[in-house]
């Protein structure tokens, strides 16, 4: 391996890191944004009569904002699963269990998505339940994620830095477009 191919390499834990943390601070804004409309108690569904345009806009936002989240966060998973996880196993075929452990966890949180997105297509239709089933969803898939970033980072990190050679999942798995 070359020296710029070492640096190249060595940067992927970093970038791992990184994009978890650009995720991480996605859901808190997004949590803190819910967490400020469910206290004003301000309905921002089409279907209340006493909400003014600008307040549904509001709302319409915070659920587009929450499915854009969790596209960003089904794009990275998946392309850790088809990409990143694949190019590492064919050159560390020992962290077969880590990375099935990763793939199981994967696979959680997108029940939990998938969950979130039927309360958000609710929250366009109904006022008040669905925004606070929504947060409580978020609130369970933070701290599975906190627990799942920092097992991922400490389990591979060290692996992607020395083993990993194939980059062609690397925007998928460190960049968000949404």
């Amino acid at each position: 391996m070359t020296s710029q191919d070492r640096d190249r390499v060595l940067a992927l834990s970093l970038q791992l890191a990184q994009a978890h943390d650009e995720l991480r601070g996605r859901i808190r804004l997004l949590r803190a944004s819910l967490g400020e409309r469910r206290r004003s108690r301000v309905l921002a569904e089409p279907s209340t009569p006493d909400a003014t345009p600008g307040e549904r806009a509001d709302g319409a936002t915070l659920v587009a904002h929450c499915l854009a989240f969790c596209a960003a966060l089904t794009s990275h998973h998946r392309g850790e699963d088809t990409g990143m996880f694949a190019d590492l196993l064919r050159v560390r075929p020992d962290l077969a269990g880590t990375v099935s452990k990763l793939v199981e966890d994967h696979e959680l949180v997108s029940s939990i998505l998938s969950r979130i997105a039927e309360l958000a297509d609710d929250a366009t239709r109904s006022h008040g339940t669905a925004l606070e089933a929504i947060g409580r969803e978020l609130d369970g898939l933070a701290a599975l994620m906190e627990s799942h970033f920092a097992y991922e980072q400490r389990a591979i990190g060290g692996a992607l830095d020395t083993a990993a050679r194939d980059t062609t999942w690397h925007d998928t798995v460190f960049r968000f477009l949404c």
